[in-house]
């Protein structure tokens, strides 16, 4: 039963706005199926699915972040900056086996000096990661400048290009779903997770129960840069180019999404099933309006529609079901005539 005790627990969660987000994904992709020409082919969702690789990837801790009340704008920049490392490194003839690892690290220590900046010296975290995302990009140019590096491994570039057997699923989606898993049990089954929403919906309620809000947050933007490092090595080698301008506004698409998602912009609240079909809503909307050659301006304008979006409805939601309450608990009240 419900916490009502009257409704279902079931109808409950069906109800829920991830839940909804679900469901507008499933109708959207059967709808582009129809609708949209070569939408339904199988090349066209391997490209689908490597196309929401990286944002998935980077959504996976920013729910992490934005859960706690926190957010990280510098993800894009940081996979630039590895993504031009990469490609200065593999340049200079280090073998792309030592390369891989050196660039995860880069993002950690890049997500460090974003923790410590948050949690160290209490600056706001939108205020730091915006300045980050500046940093980090005009550092990934001074590092490559405009050049592009090519010529990566073939076995490498192919397995992440490639698909599984003859289907149009691509290899790297099963390590995905692997990281998903392991976030979503963290999340919502561990004491760790637990941590996260109680920082979100209080900080200093979180402190009062022993929880160590800053260490928690500042661990937590340390996996975001690492797992930013580790999305600017799959960005790079899927397109077998390292580039400084990898990524470029990446990072709206991620908090788009994740938002999208049903995670509140003021922590607390917020699941990772719902994320990942944020994640998959977005990328189909933009993959079907790329088949009907819609500008990347477009695209940038339909973002950040669903972005508003995503932050305002929850909240008219949230206002009329509390204003029902309101009203429900104001006639129990009244004396019967």
């Amino acid at each position: 039963m419900s916490d009502k005790g009257t409704r279902p627990a079931w109808l409950s969660r069906l109800a829920s706005w991830d839940a909804a987000v679900i469901v507008i994904t499933v109708l959207v992709l059967v709808i582009a199926s129809g609708a949209v020409e070569n939408f339904g082919t199988g090349r066209n969702f391997t490209f689908l699915l490597l196309d929401l690789l990286p944002i998935a990837l980077v959504a996976l801790p920013m729910t992490f972040v934005i859960v706690t009340g926190e957010i990280d704008l510098s993800v894009a920049s940081t996979l630039g900056l590895t993504s031009a490392v990469m490609g200065e490194l593999w340049d200079k003839g280090m073998a792309i086996e030592t390369i891989m690892p050196v660039c995860i690290v880069l993002g950690a220590v890049l997500g460090a000096l974003n923790g410590f900046f948050v949690t160290v010296l209490k600056l706001p975290s939108l205020a730091v990661t915006i300045g980050t995302l500046a940093l980090y990009r005009g550092l990934a140019f001074v590092v490559l400048g405009d050049n592009a590096v090519a010529d990566f491994p073939r076995d490498y570039t192919s397995w992440i290009t490639g698909t599984i057997g003859d289907g149009p699923i691509p290899n790297v989606l099963l390590p995905l779903i692997v990281l998903a898993v392991i976030f979503g049990l963290v999340l919502h089954a561990t004491p760790v997770g637990r941590a996260t929403f109680a920082a979100g919906a209080s900080e200093q309620a979180a402190r009062f129960a022993g929880i160590r809000v800053g260490r928690l947050k500042f661990w937590l933007y340390v996996v975001s840069g690492a797992v930013a490092g580790l999305a600017g090595v799959v960005w790079t080698l899927r397109y077998s180019s390292a580039r400084a301008d990898n990524g470029l506004g990446l990072e709206l698409a991620v908090v788009a999404a994740v938002l999208l998602g049903g995670v509140s912009i003021f922590g607390g609240k917020g699941t990772l099933p719902g994320v990942l079909a944020g994640v998959v809503l977005l990328a189909t909307l933009q993959n079907a309006l790329r088949l009907q050659d819609v500008s990347n301006e477009a695209l940038n304008i339909v973002t950040g529609v669903l972005l508003i979006i995503s932050v305002l409805l929850p909240n008219i939601v949230t206002r009329t079901r509390a204003a029902w309450r309101r009203r429900a608990t104001t006639g129990e009240r009244q004396p019967a005539q």
